[in-house]
């Protein structure tokens, strides 16, 4: 007569797992890509503090003299802010009598007078600051806090809706073929008949200044690379048999498009969504840079590095190093954590 076996004697069953578990163990074993993680992590927690107005939001106050010296340059000469002093102590010394013509000129030279004691005595400008200043007296550091703050969100919500746009245009074309893929195809290449850069240029130049329509501007131009490669993943998907056991169940074809089949390209949306992202935010660099990305009230990378240029002729090149090297950390960090992502997600190493 056989024994019968205790339930928690049975041996345990391991459940096998998923593709995003094996995603997420390679990354965690590659170095250099949790390095990488963890700068974009600090800067997303940066930018989302700057947000809420915990850091960086007085960028715009004026709390140094002009081109104020960073901390370690204290002792420095700092001779466009005395030139400055002494253009302003001159023309103060030398007041216009308008009596003859207003009467009531003597009374506006006594409130700008008053006005200015006020303003000596309630605003006492620094001599230096953390990172420099500019010339206006402005906390560089701060306003590369502020700068990045821009510059990543346009590229993180443009680089969404281009995944968004170049997906779903991919998998309808990639799903349906026929004449929907003739006709999104012609789409396709009146976009890519076009040289990128002068597109964007050309788009910028119409549309009025401002952070939603630098979004839309780079949206509207840079879906076509994640569409080139949904459009393919989606006729490659099609013929497996996972599709074809959906549609012999009765799956609907919205089903069978977003329910099974994307899941299953969702690693090609993930790591182009990261490379947009560095794209994008090169792009709103440049177009800021011309002038032609973020309204005059705001503050980027691209602004900064547009007003570095003129300081450097005077030898004041801290703006220039504050806003560099910001960018050129993130976007370094941000390329090579996507290389860590494909080679993580790619499904060859399962």
């Amino acid at each position: 007569m056989s024994a019968v076996l205790p339930n928690n004697s049975l041996p345990a069953m391991h459940e096998s797992p998923g593709l995003w578990t094996l995603a997420w163990r390679r990354l965690l074993g590659d170095r250099v890509g949790v390095i990488c993680l963890a700068i974009v992590a600090t800067y997303l927690a940066m930018i989302l503090a700057s947000f809420a107005g915990l850091i960086a939001g007085d960028w715009n106050k004026e709390k140094g003299v002009s081109y104020a010296n960073p901390a370690f340059l204290a002792g420095a000469e700092n001779l466009e802010a005395k030139e400055v002093t002494n253009k302003d102590a001159v023309t103060q010394s030398k007041p216009v009598d308008l009596s003859d013509i207003d009467p009531l000129a003597p009374r506006y030279q006594e409130w700008e007078e008053r006005a200015a004691k006020i303003a000596v005595t309630e605003v006492k400008r620094s001599e230096t600051l953390t990172f420099g200043g500019d010339k206006w007296g402005r906390d560089v550091l701060k306003k590369a806090v502020k700068g990045a703050e821009i510059s990543i969100f346009v590229g993180l919500s443009a680089a969404l809706c281009a995944t968004f746009i170049g997906t779903l245009l991919g998998a309808l074309a990639g799903y349906w073929g026929g004449r929907v893929n003739d006709f999104l195809e012609w789409f396709y290449n009146i976009f890519t008949s076009i040289p990128y850069i002068l597109l964007i240029l050309a788009f910028a130049a119409v549309f009025k200044r401002g952070l939603d329509t630098i979004i839309v501007i780079l949206a509207l131009t840079g879906w076509t690379g994640i569409y080139r490669l949904m459009r393919a993943e989606y006729i490659k998907q099609c013929g497996r048999e996972y599709v074809q056991a959906a549609q012999a169940i009765g799956a609907s074809h919205f089903s069978r498009m977003f329910v099974h089949i994307l899941p299953n390209a969702s690693h090609v949306i993930l790591v182009q969504l990261s490379q947009h992202v560095v794209g994008f935010i090169k792009a709103e660099v440049i177009l800021s840079f011309l002038g032609l990305g973020v309204p005059v009230d705001m503050v980027s990378w691209g602004t900064m590095l547009a007003e570095a240029q003129n300081e450097l002729v005077i030898g004041k090149w801290w703006q220039l190093v504050a806003a560099g090297a910001g960018m050129a950390i993130l976007v370094t960090a941000f390329s090579m954590l996507t290389d860590s992502l494909r080679d993580a997600l790619d499904p060859k190493l399962k």
